[in-house]
């Protein structure tokens, strides 16, 4: 989905001459675009227009700003270098709602977009309108692979960022005394643990990246080898009772489990952050709550550990490592290991993961224990994005999307660390196994948590 620093990630390969069709020949393509708009607005539906408006840190962006950005995209991208005779719905908007890239021109400070008070929902709702109704019509006229895979580009970018609203909402609803409810109807119930178990994989020569021939971010391009020495996951996620037992012994306040960076941003940040469990955690008289969209609730020990950053999640796998019985050498995989144990069962991954169509927009507990399937493995995709030990950096032979799109995914391969397998904000149809996500490794809003890994 996308990042800390970061949203929309890459450029796609082009798509391919089988799907090169009119939209009056090929409804679909409308279908989709039509679709997916309508869903981003469904998700800011149940939000006043104060809810809109505020911006509770810099790295969020209130959700009006992502209504317009994403509209943005649609007018700047795909209306302004394919529609006859274009002329902008306000000149304004191209300043006031792009996002990092510099070649388009200028931006309004990230920090300060809940700012903008102007122009009001109403009117960001109006242009969107506007948009909407042109690309519709557009896609009547042109079927050019440059066009369509335009379209395709922009559908994608505008699901990363339905993730990122929702996120973005979460950490502005959390931020107040009123701990306010998104959605008000706990879907969660009580399930049975799962024990946890290694899955051993043997490692060798493995392809890595996306295959050609449909829609992948420029990031995940090209395909290649790499060989993997053989290596173990476990079968599930780590989960919030797993994290409790490192809370509860003093994790937080131990250096010997941190990277130097991550202790002094543990130890800089404690008071103000209150870093001494993961975000949205808060101890009461009655033990430990959890913020979700869905209100305050208890921790729940079955549930996958989320909101965590690299730091802490690199601490807990050295941790466990060095205290839990049968947890020799746990560490954080490698995205490339990761890719492997998931990808030739990507199918069965993605139908059993908990994504945003799911409505419960928390990790949930292992629904199936049985994963014969799925290679052994349990919640590989959905739930939680995982982390890895992996740097985000280009793979063997990449370049980047050319033309005006450009500054997708290059310049942000520098001080960030990869994610992997989506998340319970994912659309279900956007993700993946060789999708990359990437993060700062102090950023902790997104639904991230971890799975552990070890060498054979």
């Amino acid at each position: 989905m996308r990042r800390g620093t970061t949203a929309c990630l890459a450029a796609q390969t082009p798509m391919p001459d089988t799907n090169r069709q009119v939209s009056t020949l090929n409804p679909s393509i409308q279908q989709r675009f039509a679709q997916i708009r309508a869903q981003t607005e469904a998700l800011a539906a149940p939000l006043s227009a104060e809810d809109c408006q505020a911006q509770s840190m810099p790295d969020a962006s209130p959700v009006k700003w992502h209504l317009a950005h994403v509209t943005w995209f649609f007018e700047t991208f795909v209306l302004e270098p394919f529609e006859p005779g274009y002329q902008a719905f306000n000149p304004a908007f191209k300043v006031l709602f792009n996002s990092y890239y510099n070649a388009v021109g200028d931006k309004h400070p990230r920090a300060q977009r809940g700012l903008l008070t102007r122009p009001t929902l109403a009117e960001v709702m109006a242009w969107r309108d506007n948009v909407n109704a042109r690309v519709l019509k557009l896609l009547n006229s042109n079927d050019s692979p440059a066009f369509l895979d335009r379209i395709e580009l922009g559908l994608h970018h505008e699901q990363q960022h339905q993730e990122l609203l929702l996120t973005d909402v979460k950490h502005l609803f959390a931020s107040t005394a009123l701990k306010t409810t998104y959605a008000p109807a706990w879907p969660l119930t009580t399930i049975a643990p799962v024990a946890k178990a290694w899955v051993n994989f043997a490692g060798g020569v493995q392809h890595i990246g996306h295959p050609s021939g449909s829609f992948g971010f420029d990031n995940e391009f090209p395909r290649h080898q790499v060989f993997l020495q053989p290596y173990a996951l476990q079968n599930r996620l780590v989960t919030h009772g797993d994290w409790l037992q490192f809370v509860q012994a003093g994790g937080y306040a131990d250096p010997q489990w941190w990277l130097s960076a991550g202790w002094d941003w543990v130890t800089e940040n404690r008071a103000e952050n209150h870093i001494q469990a993961p975000l949205y955690w808060r101890r009461t008289a009655q033990g430990w709550m959890n913020f979700s969209l869905h209100g305050e609730v208890p921790i729940d020990p079955h549930t996958p550990a989320v909101h965590v950053s690299y730091f802490e999640a690199d601490a807990y796998a050295r941790w466990a490592a060095a205290t839990l019985a049968d947890h020799q050498g746990a560490r954080l995989p490698t995205e490339t290991e990761w890719e492997a144990a998931v990808a030739s069962h990507e199918a069965a991954h993605i139908a059993a993961g908990n994504f945003a169509s799911s409505k419960a927009l928390h990790p949930m507990a292992v629904r199936d224990a049985d994963a014969s399937d799925r290679g052994g493995l349990l919640q590989a995709m959905g739930d939680v994005w995982q982390w890895t030990s992996s740097s985000y950096a280009a793979y063997p032979g990449f370049a980047a999307w050319g033309g005006d799109v450009g500054e997708y995914n290059g310049k942000f391969m520098v001080n960030q660390y990869v994610l992997r397998g989506g998340s319970c904000a994912t659309p279900a149809d956007h993700i993946r196994a060789s999708y990359r996500n990437f993060f700062p490794t102090h950023a902790r809003w997104q639904f991230t948590g971890l799975r552990l890994a070890r060498s054979l």
